[in-house]
């Protein structure tokens, strides 16, 4: 532990460390703003844009509904009960299943995935600056070039000043933000419906396959893979919850409900106006004013997420040792700096290729949840070792083999193959029986299943692993 007793930080909740009960002081109100001001982001309008290409509104939105719900429940079974009971984040959850240097795979996986998520955010944020300011008349069409770089960087800058006060920052932000983004969406949904209602009604989704039973397992997909996508944020947040009583409602409807109400957004926009992009469609729609406040709304909502992706990949990081001996201060400049880079340097060539990341999402993160799942709940009834948690010692009773775990990884790799198999995730090309079942379901049961067989077969008899404690 003498590595974890190095890490520079001001206060607790700006450290790796698992939370006293005494310092978990959100109950189900401010969890549940702060995660309804994190899943209110613009990427629920590209979530909404792929499931418009092959289904119209009334079934994009329930199986967007289906598959957010059934990704979400995934999400809160993997980590809520570890994080809520013991006060550890995501990346801490991982340890038990990966060991204790294997949990390295689950930081680079946090760590891409809120680099990818954020870096998606400020880019809608740069575009949105873009119209607010040719609204106003201080900017031309062709301006985006230079102005997106220079708001991003604005942004970036802004949530780091606001991480300056760790957890407290989200929380003073996320009450500022909740109205406000819960308000300017709704009525957003409100002016899509009623001005464009018929165009909606008679539009096609443009990729239909000619099955709608295909179309609509892919809706459910997209659905899932979006939601699983929360895993690297939620440990951070429950964790200052005192127990999964008060975290599993606002987990289950602040971050599972808000994303398929709001991808109706980009939903309708994309079947009605052909583009998901509210910067390119909102003026048109509700006139110069209008447009502003909701252009405001678009700006605002990409902030209460950032900030939250920013500091749960930094506490993530916090878990390695050269991390964890940083400033805070330097340890959210790590973690935002590479979505500086992305935004300024490549932001046209990510936004295009957005789609890839999203099926990135369910080739990780589905044989994720349900090696844990099959962990905690199955092999280990529950039970955890803290101490282990921050052990490097060969002794320790999550060192495995060199401190990874064999079991895992291949049950990682097994998730990984069932997937690619199903679902192509560049070109979406499937094989059966991919229509009946999604890819994510079966391929985190075939994860669960590799995860408990060989950790049965080979693991427990090695005595390794802390199962027989």
């Amino acid at each position: 532990m003498s590595d974890q007793a190095n890490q520079s930080y001001d206060t607790v909740d700006e450290s790796a460390w698992p939370l006293l009960k005494s310092e978990r002081t959100w109950g189900q109100r401010e969890l549940g703003i702060v995660l309804l001001v994190a899943a209110s982001a613009t990427w629920c309008y590209i979530i909404g844009e792929y499931v418009g290409y092959y289904l119209n509104l009334k079934m994009g939105f329930a199986s967007m509904t289906a598959g957010s719900m059934i990704g979400m429940f995934l999400v809160t079974l993997a980590v809520v009960p570890m994080a809520t009971r013991y006060g550890i984040d995501s990346i801490s959850s991982s340890k038990p299943q990966f060991g204790n240097r294997g949990w390295i795979i689950t930081v680079f996986l946090q760590y891409a995935s809120i680099i990818g998520w954020n870096s998606l955010l400020l880019i809608f944020f740069g575009k949105s600056v873009t119209q607010f300011l040719t609204i106003l008349g201080v900017a031309t069409e062709g301006s985006g070039a230079i102005i997106i770089p220079v708001a991003t960087a604005l942004a970036c800058l802004i949530v780091f000043v606001i991480l300056l006060k760790g957890a407290t920052g989200i929380e003073r932000v996320s009450k500022i933000l909740f109205f406000f983004i819960v308000g300017v969406g709704l009525w957003m949904v409100y002016m899509l419906l009623t001005k464009e209602g018929v165009a909606i009604e008679a539009a096609k989704p443009a990729y239909a396959s000619g099955s709608l039973l295909w179309d609509y397992t892919t809706g459910i997909e997209i659905g899932i893979v979006s939601l699983l996508s929360w895993w690297p944020y939620i440990g951070a947040m429950v964790r200052v919850s005192p127990n999964a009583h008060t975290a599993t409602l606002p987990s289950m409807l602040g971050m599972g409900l808000p994303v398929p109400i709001l991808s109706v957004i980009g939903l309708a926009a994309v079947l009605a106006l052909e583009t998901s992009d509210p910067a390119a469609w909102l003026v048109e729609l509700g006139g110069p004013v209008a447009g502003a406040v909701a252009l405001l709304f678009v700006m605002a909502a990409n902030f209460g997420t950032a900030v939250i992706g920013v500091y749960a990949s930094a506490i993530g990081l916090k878990h390695i040792p050269a991390m964890g001996r940083l400033s805070w201060k330097m340890t959210v400049v790590v973690a935002l700096a590479p979505v500086a880079i992305v935004c300024i340097v490549i932001q046209e060539w990510f936004f295009n290729n957005f789609g890839t990341f999203l099926a990135f999402i369910g080739v990780t993160f589905a044989p994720l949840v349900a090696i844990q799942i099959v962990d905690y709940f199955i092999l280990r009834k529950q039970k955890i070792s803290v101490r282990a948690l921050y052990e490097k010692s060969p002794d320790s009773d999550y060192a495995y083999w060199g401190g990874f775990n064999i079991a895992a990884i291949a049950a990682m790799v097994a998730g990984f193959l069932v997937y690619i198999y199903l679902l192509d995730p560049l070109t979406y090309a499937s094989h059966s029986p991919y229509e009946y079942m999604t890819a994510s379901l079966p391929t985190a049961v075939v994860a669960g299943i590799v995860y408990l067989i060989l950790t049965k077969l080979i693991v427990q008899p090695a005595k390794k692993g802390g199962y027989e404690s």
